[in-house]
C-alpha cells in the first residue's frame, strides 16, 4: 500500500495518463486522472470546459478538484500539464503528497501529441507547446522529488514507475 499521493507531473503527452494507469494496476494501488475526474463531474469534456467557462473556469476547478482529491486515500492521480503551475495547486501537491516527474522529449511529445483535445494547443499547436515546455519544465522540475524519463520504450518507463512506487513509496 502507497505511504502517500504521488502526483504524476510533465508536458501533455509525456505519459501521465497511460503510465499512470498502467502503474497503478501492476502495483494494485489506485490511479486516477485530474482531467478525467473533473470532466466526469462537469459533465463535458475539457474542451467544452474551456470553451464554456475559459481557462480561468477551468483552473478554478481544477484547483477544487486537486484540494478535494488531495484529501482522499493514497493513490496515482495524474495531474493536467497546467495544474502544478499554480502556487496554490503547488502548496496542496507538496502538502499532500509526493511528485514524480515523467519527462519527455519534446521532438517525441511533438511526434505522437493529438491536439484536437487540448484547448490550449488549439492554435499553432507545435508553437505553443514549444513555448509551454520551456515555460513549464523548470517549475515542474523545482517540485519533482523523482524524475523518470520517459524518451524509449513504454514498458520501459512504465517499469521505472513501478520500481519507483514500490521502492520509494511501498506500493
Amino acid at each position: 500500500m502507497l505511504n502517500r499521493i504521488i502526483f504524476l507531473i510533465g508536458m501533455p503527452g509525456s505519459g501521465k495518463s497511460s503510465l499512470g494507469r498502467r502503474a497503478a494496476r501492476e502495483t494494485g494501488v489506485p490511479f486516477l486522472d485530474l482531467d478525467d475526474w473533473i470532466a466526469e463531474r462537469a459533465g463535458m469534456s475539457i474542451p467544452e470546459i474551456f470553451a464554456r467557462y475559459e481557462e480561468e473556469g477551468f483552473r478554478r476547478m481544477e484547483t477544487n478538484a486537486l484540494a478535494y482529491l488531495a484529501g482522499l486515500r493514497p493513490g496515482v492521480i495524474a495531474l493536467g500539464g497546467g495544474t502544478p503551475m499554480n502556487p496554490v495547486n503547488q502548496k496542496i501537491i507538496r502538502g499532500f503528497g509526493s511528485v514524480v516527474l515523467l519527462d519527455r522529449p519534446l521532438e517525441r511529445i511533438l511526434a505522437d501529441l493529438r491536439t484536437e483535445t487540448r484547448p490550449l494547443l488549439a492554435e499553432e499547436p507545435e508553437t505553443r507547446m514549444r513555448e509551454l515546455y520551456d515555460q513549464r519544465m523548470p517549475a515542474y522540475r523545482r517540485l519533482a522529488d523523482v524524475t523518470i524519463r520517459n524518451d524509449g520504450e513504454v514498458q520501459t518507463a512504465a517499469a521505472l514507475l513501478v520500481r519507483v512506487l514500490k521502492e520509494r513509496y511501498h506500493a
